[in-house]
């Protein structure tokens, strides 16, 4: 590794706030992408190297990228996974889809952006998951920005709206012998008030380094949850096309008998989102 100290060296943050660079933590996040230990060394090496006081955190991850996808296609997709989950927006609909497709993944059935009657007044609820006389009804929390931190007043609404929700669903025989609970699901982070909160009034909390082992972040490079808007072999415009029609996962592409109709791509194109798709999810 080249002799500059990187930790002389400040970087910026999105929010603006300045941090020392930390070369293991870009190691890290390359090493769970999938980098191998010589292909991460050669980039942190050339990062370090390059690297100014004041460097936006931006154009570090923008290089490291550049220098993942030379590499690896596949690599590269998973290592921009957070940006990804960003591309979801600019509405909160795509990324509500998409903590539904988490949720089936735990063995729910679910069902996304319904209208539930509570004692007293109508709600709308995210996601309603359903399993073994469990359900759940869940708040999804979309942000722009990693620096975004969902606050206190989250799970208190939340709280709230479940309660009145459970309170009507007790007393329906269709839910006779059914236990309720609620959460909420956010792509960012939580503040640590609405942690104590949450978890201290039995919500469900999933962030994206939440819970610690076991967040979105975790949940999707270990069931290979990836959103379309990691594809590189995707144009801007086919990944909305893609997330106006509800095929929010790489799977639900993989598995699309329609994609070539949606996506109008020419066949080696067609070809190289494949390969790229086959890489993504083996």
């Amino acid at each position: 590794m080249t002799t500059k100290d990187s930790r002389t060296i400040l970087i910026t943050k999105a929010s603006g706030r300045r941090e020392p660079f930390d070369v293991q933590k870009l190691k890290e996040s390359m090493r769970n992408a999938g980098a191998g230990e010589e292909v991460l060394e050669g980039i942190a090496e050339d990062i370090v190297s390059w690297v100014y006081d004041g460097a936006p955190t931006r154009k570090i991850y923008a290089r490291a990228f550049s220098l993942l996808r030379k590499h690896k296609k596949r690599v590269a997709s998973r290592y921009r996974l957070k940006q990804a989950i960003m591309e979801l927006g600019p509405t909160g609909y795509p990324f509500e889809h998409f903590i539904g497709k988490v949720i089936e993944k735990m063995g729910f059935s679910v069902q996304v952006g319904q209208i539930v009657q509570g004692r007293y007044v109508r709600h709308e609820v995210d996601v309603v998951a359903t399993r073994d006389h469990r359900q759940l009804f869940v708040e999804c929390k979309y942000g722009q920005s990693a620096d975004k931190a969902v606050s206190v007043q989250v799970p208190l609404y939340v709280r709230s709206r479940v309660d009145d929700i459970i309170e009507k669903r007790k007393e329906s025989e269709d839910y006779a012998g059914y236990s309720f609970g609620g959460g909420v699901a956010t792509n960012t982070r939580f503040t640590s008030d609405a942690v104590d909160y949450g978890t201290g009034s039995g919500l469900l909390l999933l962030g994206w380094d939440y819970p610690a082992g076991d967040g979105l972040r975790e949940i999707i490079d270990r069931e290979r949850i990836y959103p379309v808007t990691v594809l590189l072999s995707l144009t801007g415009q086919q990944k909305r096309v893609l997330l106006e029609r509800g095929i929010v996962t790489c799977r639900q592409l993989s598995e699309s008998p329609e994609r070539s109709a949606l996506l109008q791509q020419s066949g080696a194109k067609h070809k190289a989102l494949l390969r790229e798709l086959e890489a993504i999810l083996d």
